[in-house]
């Protein structure tokens, strides 16, 4: 995803790995497992920090794009391919 967004000019690759580092290291900050659940929570934390910053997003889009993505996952039966329309 990252890579996609830097590629389409929606975030700067300069400050991609400084953003990612930051929401890292405030996870292990706050006593966070290393592990894979506290790695994908800092990737999605820096990069809508960078969409919001940089990619003309704000917060409410952000907010309810998740909310968009998480409905339609609740909603896709196993096996098939999540998308943003209904059934």
């Amino acid at each position: 995803m990252a890579q996609a967004l830097i590629e389409s000019g929606r975030i700067a690759a300069s400050k991609w790995p400084s953003a990612f580092g930051a929401a890292l290291r405030k996870a292990a900050d706050r006593g966070a497992a290393d592990d894979s659940e506290t790695y994908y929570a800092a990737l999605v934390e820096a990069l809508t920090t960078l969409l919001v910053a940089d990619g003309g997003l704000n917060g409410d889009e952000v907010a309810r794009r998740v909310e968009d993505w998480r409905a339609a996952y609740l909603r896709t039966p196993h096996g098939k391919p999540v998308t943003l329309t209904g059934p």
